[in-house]
């Protein structure tokens, strides 16, 4: 199995030229040995609750409880014999405490040697300048270049693909890529240094959160390859951290219950805020949404404006403490968040939410997606006195299955990209009557998840489509035929031979899976009305 869950690009010029390689030194070894001793710590409380469950539940199924309980303690006492847990703390408070851990018995024992020179081991020498040329070579990004991040689970195996983008030689490859602990749900890129404290408002950063099946959410340096760890961490797991590294302060319970310091479910949407570029906003799975400082990597403000699960959250363009939020209740919430306490205008939905997002081009106004397949278009200032009231300024049945994925062009006005579980993706022209479908097509991802514009004006008709296949696709759209028809003042003049640019990596195993009713990209069903105008 794979398939990429989230995508999202990083603009041109923040990408360091030659990325450094991960050092691993003391200080970091320190550091991870405390958060493998965290995690063996949690797999022992897990081992340990699990069987008092099992206690308990035999005791109700056997009242006498005698020879079921200790069938379950020697199944238990087997399965941790390998772990030895109960000695696995004898040799704590001596020099290199966390040499006794199995993951890392001996990796002290790896002597780091400056060159090649000065390593017995090597007897091949003269060859290490060119080497290191070679290798920084590979890792060059180029001004003109973009980054494309994309979260893939692949062989239950999760991580984050860092693609290079290169527009002017239609080519897209994996510079590096990113073990994470569990699947992801949500990437969001960070333009500030984050995990070392307070920082320089003026500094720029490259970094990218990832939000995932874990409530924990990881922030990554893009500019360092083959890191072991991330280089700060929001939730739970950062307050563990820190008891670990000060044995005064007890480490906190792991809570299962929602509560204003962290997470304690799947973490589904993260949004950068652009304007006070320390704020973080997180929603999850636990109803809440989370607002984090990434100067301290701590949770500033918890708020709980849904009664389900908090899908999509997104930041206003210029009012830039005005949060818009979608649940699985149905609603959409557009808070201040100066104001937890305030009333939120609230409006509601026919299904499930998927998506939410403001209108780039008129901040009045904003675009909510569904699970039925339906896109609304709001004015936020027209919110009604009860969410059942809702009516939006125009409605489209955009496909006929959830549209898991859409994206506006923030460059140019108008363009609306629609993908969904039908395998579709849908761009749309958005007039002042409505929109009109400009094209569909099946760019054979599977069930597409993900579909975001270039943030660049020069690649600004690029779009990157992802989905259950695990493949990318990047697509010029400047390239279709239909879409220069439609946006004829906006798209830039043709280069090349004229035929439609699509550029992607896909997997080898994909191949057996038929896509049927593939659509030939000629603008098929050109203008098709499918909205319905709620002003009439």
């Amino acid at each position: 199995m794979s398939m990429i869950t989230a995508t999202t690009w990083v603009p041109r010029g923040f990408a360091a030229p030659f990325p450094t390689k991960y050092v691993f030194d003391e200080e970091e070894f320190e550091r991870i040995s405390q958060l493998a001793k965290l995690q063996l710590d949690d797999a022992k409380e897990d081992l340990e609750e699990a069987h008092k469950e099992k206690e308990q539940s035999g005791n109700n199924a056997n009242p006498s409880g005698k020879r079921s309980n200790i069938q379950d303690t020697e199944e238990i006492d087997d399965d941790l014999k390998e772990f030895d847990l109960e000695h696995y703390d004898d040799d704590e408070g001596q020099e290199g405490a966390g040499d006794t851990m199995a993951m890392f018995g001996n990796i002290k024992n790896l002597v780091f040697h400056e060159n090649n020179d000065d390593d017995p081991y090597i007897t091949m020498q003269g060859r290490e300048e060119d080497d290191d040329d070679e290798e920084r070579e590979e890792l060059q990004i180029l001004a003109t270049d973009n980054l494309v991040l994309a979260g893939r689970i692949e062989d239950e195996v999760a991580h984050l693909e860092v693609y290079v983008y290169e527009d002017e030689v239609d080519n897209l490859y994996v510079h590096h890529d990113i073990m994470l602990p569990a699947i992801p749900l949500a990437v969001e890129w960070l333009d500030l240094p984050v995990g070392k404290g307070a920082v320089d408002k003026d500094l720029k950063g490259n970094f990218v959160a990832v939000g995932t099946m874990d409530p924990n959410i990881e922030l990554w340096d893009l500019d360092v390859v083959d890191s072991m760890y991330p280089s700060a961490i929001l939730g739970q797991g950062a307050e563990d951290a820190t008891a670990a590294e000060n044995p005064k302060k007890k480490k906190k319970k792991k809570s299962k219950k929602a509560n204003d310091d962290y997470h304690v479910d799947a973490v589904l949407s993260l949004a950068a805020n652009r304007h006070h570029r320390n704020l973080l906003a997180s929603s999850s799975a636990d109803k809440t949404i989370k607002l984090w400082d990434l100067n301290t990597t701590k949770c500033a403000k918890s708020y709980t404006y849904h009664t389900d699960k908090v899908c999509s959250v997104a930041w206003h363009s210029n009012e830039s403490t005005i949060l818009l939020s979608g649940s699985y209740d149905r609603t959409v919430v557009a808070a201040d968040m100066r104001a937890p306490e305030a009333k939120a205008p609230r409006w509601g939905v026919e299904s499930d939410v998927e998506a939410v997002r403001w209108d780039p081009h008129d901040p009045n106004y904003f675009y909510v997606s569904t699970e039925n397949g339906v896109i609304h278009y709001h004015d936020v200032r027209n919110a009604p006195s009860d969410p059942s009231g809702s009516k939006p300024v125009w409605m489209l049945q955009a496909h006929d299955e959830s549209v898991s994925s859409f994206d506006i062009n923030p460059i140019i006005p108008g363009f609306l990209v629609t993908g969904s579980t039908d395998k579709q993706v849908k761009l749309w022209n958005i007039q002042a009557s409505g929109p009109s479908m400009v094209v569909s097509r099946d760019l054979g991802v599977g069930k597409v998840f993900a579909t975001t514009f270039a943030p660049d004006q020069e690649v600004g008709f690029r779009l990157a489509v992802a989905g259950s296949k695990g493949s990318v696709q990047i697509w010029d759209t400047s390239t279709n035929v239909a879409v220069r028809s439609a946006f004829a003042t906006k798209v830039p003049e043709a280069r090349g031979d004229g035929k439609e640019r699509l550029v992607g990596l896909e997997e080898s195993d994909t191949d057996s899976d038929s896509e049927e009713g593939e659509d030939d990209g000629s603008g098929m069903d050109d203008g098709e009305k499918g909205w319905e105008s709620m002003d009439e």
